[in-house]
């Protein structure tokens, strides 16, 4: 039993869920301030947007490094550091003169920001296994959901009576407060024997291995086309609400508030029911929901055009779905392995993030009249996630009885030994 295992019942579990959200809320808190950036900043959309889609695009780069390092050095003191760097950036997004230098910070601020994610899953897997680690996902997950449940709400207010500014001044504040945990109460999980050297071509061999395993790449895919399905809502959600039907930014927070509370609530579920059922009763189930969800807002948007309510109920039922299916995927794949699973949980991550950022670029190209282009986006992702995810849950290649090892990367102990 590792160190971490010993502590993770009692101090693990709460500090990783303070952790894990603030790779998520730098993306959510400031999207009701998108349209009012857009005036304030002489701009476009489609540039404002790209600060989300380069922000996506550092996590997605930073991951695998990230990983890396974290089994080489211990998770702690690169948390640490990456959270450091999460206060700095986001100073600089609040004082930023222009477009070009927000672009550049929000892509500094990912970069540091994946520790949050990639970290607090490692963390979790280094104690935990099996049923129970998926679990402890589902949990982790939800704590990841609220924050597209309560920032845009805390973002609305904050645009509408003061400024967008403010935005990223308070996540400056919340990663200053989360990095006083983390170095005051944070026990490393990982013990010095069971740390890897860095060395790029035994790196570069775990990283081949890990990908030619066909389950985990299903995984990996399906997690990252239902994340690109939740995240869009964030993105193309501001200006349909506010442009399109003339809401305040402090109303679209409310909308978002509701939206984010059906993902948060699917995040539950999946924590609840990972070790009450089945991982394919579990993943069909919710992608029934997440289809409902998408028949509503392409069949309303064909007939009626953009219409509030038809927007909110779609967008929830399939939020909800995704809020399923997300962390299980993510646990289902990092479950595959026994080692180095800092390294295997950046692939996962960066696989995830490069669809999500591919998406999200799409999102900010296409027209965004009514629902109907978010309706055709989570079909898309709907119906190939469901392909996936019949073929890695069938009986003949089920995820629960693949284990596997990155075995490329010796342990400290085993070089000694």
């Amino acid at each position: 039993m590792t160190a971490g295992q010993d502590a993770a019942p009692r101090f693990v579990v709460p500090i990783l869920l303070c952790v894990i959200p603030l790779s998520q809320i730098p993306l959510d808190v400031y999207t009701p301030a998108l349209p009012q950036m857009v005036t304030d900043l002489g701009s476009t959309p489609a540039a404002l947007q790209a600060t989300v889609t380069v922000y996506m695009l550092g996590l997605a780069i930073g991951f695998i490094p990230v990983g890396v390092m974290a089994d080489a050095w211990g998770r702690t003191r690169v948390l640490v550091t990456c959270l450091a760097v999460v206060v700095l950036t986001s100073v600089l997004c609040a004082l930023a003169p222009g477009v070009t230098f927000l672009l550049a910070a929000r892509f500094l601020q990912g970069l540091a920001a994946c520790a949050c994610m990639v970290l607090s899953y490692a963390v979790a897997a280094d104690c935990f296994r099996g049923a129970k680690l998926t679990s402890v996902s589902g949990i982790l997950g939800a704590a990841w959901g609220l924050a597209p449940v309560s920032a845009p709400a805390v973002g609305g207010v904050l645009v509408q009576f003061m400024s967008w500014r403010a935005v990223f001044a308070l996540v400056a504040v919340l990663a200053g407060l989360v990095l006083t945990v983390v170095v005051l109460a944070l026990p490393e999980t990982l013990a010095p024997a069971d740390r890897t050297q860095i060395a790029v071509r035994a790196t570069s061999h775990a990283v081949v291995q890990t990908l030619r395993h066909p389950v985990f790449g299903c995984f990996v895919l399906v997690f990252g086309l239902l994340a690109s399905a939740q995240l869009a809502f964030g993105v193309a959600g501001p200006f349909l609400y506010q442009e399109q039907l003339s809401f305040e930014p402090a109303a679209y927070g409310a909308i978002a508030l509701a939206v984010g509370a059906a993902n948060l609530v699917g995040e539950l579920a999946c924590g609840y029911f990972a070790v009450r059922t089945s991982t394919r009763r579990l993943a069909f189930s919710a992608l029934a929901l997440f289809g409902a969800g998408t028949a509503v807002l392409v069949i309303t948007g064909l007939t009626i055009g953009i219409d509030a309510w038809a927007l909110t109920v779609g967008a929830a039922l399939a939020l909800a779905g995704c809020g399923v299916l997300c962390p299980q995927a993510y646990g289902l794949a990092l479950g595959l392995f026994t080692r180095n699973l800092g390294l295997v949980g950046g692939i996962a991550s960066a696989g995830c993030y490069l669809i999500v950022s591919a998406a999200l670029a799409a999102v900010g190209a296409l027209p965004e009249n009514d629902q109907t282009t978010l309706g055709w986006l989570y079909a898309v992702c709907g119906l190939v996630a469901l392909v996936l995810l019949a073929w890695a849950t069938s009986a003949r290649r089920g995820s629960n009885t693949v284990v596997r090892q990155v075995d490329s990367l010796p342990s400290m102990r085993e070089q000694r030994s």
